[in-house]
């Protein structure tokens, strides 16, 4: 299976290269490429890899660090099953492509929501009531990715998620930085994706 791989920041996109190459051996293509931070250059470098690739990926991972909501502990890896935006106020049915959850190819009962700010213990509580859900993982790319996937030929995207920061339990910025400066070893990803392609050969 020819996996694309996207890592958000530099560290994230450095410490998957790393756990690629620590690997003994991989059943799976890889190809990491760093998509940048936030909606439009996640999906921008999601377009231009489709675009410019030889060979038709058969799933895109989005990999790396993530916001929790509470019930989930900082160091725990998450492949949620549904992906969609808390930033856009568009009345529901408007604009579906906006507004509806993409499927993911996880199995894990959360929603990951993507905006394009960090989020706060408040931020949280207001989307948790909003769209009725507890289990939420937080980030500023997945969504983007889905929706662009889907006009590129309907691609399966899977995230597989390191919660680094839980903001209603009182994490910050600070937290998130801490964390992800002594968390590097992304092999867990590695195997997690190997698994999945197995799963779905």
């Amino acid at each position: 299976m020819r996996i694309l791989v996207l890592t958000p920041t530099c560290r994230e996109h450095d410490n998957m290269l790393a756990a690629l190459d620590k690997a003994a051996a991989t059943a799976n293509d890889y190809t990491v490429v760093r998509c940048g931070i936030g909606k439009a250059c996640s999906a921008a470098s999601t377009a231009r890899a489709l675009c410019s690739a030889a060979e038709k990926f058969d799933m895109i991972a989005v990999v790396g660090y993530a916001a929790s909501a509470a019930g989930r502990r900082q160091g725990e890896v998450v492949m949620p099953s549904s992906a969609r935006y808390h930033d856009c106020i568009i009345p529901d049915g408007f604009i579906p492509e906006m507004t509806d959850p993409y499927a993911l190819q996880g199995c894990d009962d959360d929603v990951v929501f993507t905006g394009d700010s960090f989020v706060d213990g408040r931020i949280i509580g207001e989307v948790k009531r909003r769209f009725g859900c507890e289990r939420a993982l937080f980030d500023m790319e997945i969504t983007a990715v889905c929706q662009t996937a889907e006009m590129m030929g309907r691609v399966p995207v899977v995230a597989v998620k390191m919660v680094s920061d839980v903001p209603e339990c009182g994490d910050t910025e600070h937290s998130y930085d801490e964390f992800a400066d002594s968390h590097t070893d992304f092999s867990v990803f590695v195997d997690r994706l190997e698994r999945l392609a197995a799963d779905r050969r």
